[in-house]
């Protein structure tokens, strides 16, 4: 098989969240511990550091990489969802996975999961462990897929957990309160391992601190030590980015105290070097100067409430310096978000250009027009994100500030082309 087949096979065989949504979701960690059992438990043979929440996983998981590499470590990072390619997945000092591993890794084993007909996620989360362990990295980042309690990473043991922050998300499978949602976020707390919680509201507060109080594990609160800790340089930009910051530096100061690492440098310069130690891509990413071109993958109604503010601050700046600079949003969306709630939000001064993302999860870009009339934002539709971006493109003055968003497979199929 090559590359492309093996990908295909993946995609095709097993249940994809990211291409079919509910259908491919699987409650439960049975599969995941047979896969685990067969391949030796290779999860158990490096340490492990736990990420949890509704936004800002990401951001986090691929910073606390970048620090632990700063610090000398040979470090695993698992994440999704990918943007251009499978190999983003599953890195090792921010080096995708080998191609031909993954490759093999199928045609060796797949006589054995077939029968067990495990969803995409609980495979890739097989191979992932197993690759780290075969690469002897010292550490891992594992990013959650979803929820936390009944992911399929959740068999790890790690030397901290952390939970970035809860919002209304994924509300089919993890519940229709904030209350709900954190009992299943707060599933990744362990026995006497402290956990980090980055933001917390008053319905999610009572339910981290319940949990940790039968776990025993100590809790520690990055929202209350605001301002404890400074930072000369963060290469991640955007607003949302300076609440993530407090919860990185609140869990490497945990690490510290952990005795993971001592060096404060590594916090510097990890914090300073995310995206190239790491490969990072779309987080309020820079692609033009001229005109400014930012492409983000704020997915959700709690990432909006951060982007929309910020793109027309970052508008109003460049409207200032001059009068005839237009705004520019190329946007889709996935049918599993508040598309309603987060239109309320968006500029109505923007031009819009309407897109329909390459997986079957897009909402239709005749609904997206429609939905968005009703908020009273204007544009033209087109029928995929290279063609509006396209367009967007050839339409923008040098002053203009074009914006790119709504969902990461948007950003994904922007960076697929660009």
């Amino acid at each position: 098989m090559t590359y492309s087949e093996t990908l295909e096979y993946l995609y095709t065989s097993t249940p994809v969240f990211e291409r079919v949504g509910a259908s491919a979701y699987k409650e439960g960690l049975e599969n995941t511990i047979a896969l685990d059992n067969h391949f030796g438990n290779p999860h158990r043979l490096f340490k492990t550091i736990h990420v949890a929440g509704t936004n800002g996983k990401g951001s986090t998981s691929h910073t606390l990489a970048a620090i632990l590499q700063s610090a000398g470590y040979r470090v695993g990072l698992y994440t999704s969802p990918h943007l251009v390619d499978f190999s983003e997945r599953i890195r090792v000092n921010g080096e995708p996975i080998n191609q031909q591993y993954v490759i093999d890794f199928v045609e060796e084993n797949k006589e054995f999961f077939e029968p067990l007909y495990p969803s995409f996620f609980e495979l890739v989360t097989a191979m992932a462990f197993r690759y780290f362990a075969e690469k002897h990295v010292d550490i891992a980042v594992v990013e959650v897929g979803l929820g936390g309690r009944l992911d399929c990473t959740n068999i790890i043991s790690p030397v901290l957990s952390v939970i970035t922050n809860i919002s209304f998300d994924h509300t089919g499978f993890l519940g229709d309160t904030l209350e709900k949602i954190a009992g299943e976020k707060a599933g990744i707390i362990k026995q006497n391992t402290p956990v980090v919680i980055g933001e917390y509201l008053p319905e999610t507060l009572p339910v981290f601190q319940k949990k940790a109080e039968e776990m025993n594990a100590p809790l520690i609160l990055a929202q209350d030590r605001v301002g404890q800790y400074s930072l000369p340089e963060f290469q991640l930009k955007g607003a949302c980015q300076e609440r993530n910051l407090q919860t990185i530096l609140t869990a490497a100061n945990e690490l510290v105290r952990l005795g993971v690492f001592s060096d404060d440098e590594a916090i510097v310069k990890g914090c300073a070097n995310v995206c190239s130690l790491t490969g990072l891509r779309g987080r309020w990413e820079a692609l033009s100067k001229s005109p400014l071109t930012i492409c983000d993958t704020g997915h959700n109604l709690a990432g909006w409430e951060y982007l929309a503010p910020h793109i027309s601050n970052v508008f109003e700046q460049k409207k200032g310096e001059n009068a005839e600079a237009q705004l520019r949003i190329v946007f889709g969306m996935v049918d599993d978000k508040d598309i309603n709630s987060v239109l309320q939000l968006m500029p109505k001064e923007a031009h819009y250009y309407f897109c329909q993302a390459s997986t079957h999860r897009a909402i239709p870009v005749e609904k997206v027009v429609a939905l968005a009339s009703e908020h009273g934002l204007v544009g033209e539709s087109f029928s995929s994100v290279a063609e509006a971006y396209a367009k967007a493109k050839a339409d923008a003055k040098a002053e203009d500030f074009i914006f790119i968003g709504g969902s990461s497979y948007v950003v994904a199929d922007l960076l697929c082309d660009f």
